[in-house]
């Protein structure tokens, strides 16, 4: 079965969605690493479409590039994110919940 990634970034520390974050996705197999594009979070902190369509199982990594939204002073300047796909699901959800000197992430619905 292949399936979608879609992620939704919040802004904990304002309690608003984080808009204008670029995340990029790729497929990692052993050492290679091929790239799948790259999204920006919209006005409601997700993205327009998913991040992948059409994913077959395996190991995915989502990368934040926080640094911009979180500004000059950011602790982070990019979170990655490793997800392994076990085919079981046509819709993986990867939340991120981010504040200036933590943040969580988990597989949603």
């Amino acid at each position: 079965m292949n399936a979608t990634i879609s992620t939704h970034v919040l802004d904990t520390a304002r309690g608003i969605p984080a808009a204008g974050i670029p995340i990029s996705l790729a497929r990692i197999e052993g050492t290679d690493r091929t790239a799948l594009g790259k999204r920006t979070t919209n006005a409601d902190g997700r993205t327009d479409t998913p991040l992948g369509k059409e994913l077959k199982p395996g190991t995915y990594e989502i990368v934040f590039y926080v640094a911009p939204y979180l500004g000059p002073q950011a602790f982070y300047d990019e979170i990655t994110v490793r997800v392994v796909l076990d085919g079981a699901r046509d819709r993986y959800h990867v939340p991120l919940l981010l504040a200036p000197f933590s943040y969580a992430t988990y597989r949603g619905s």
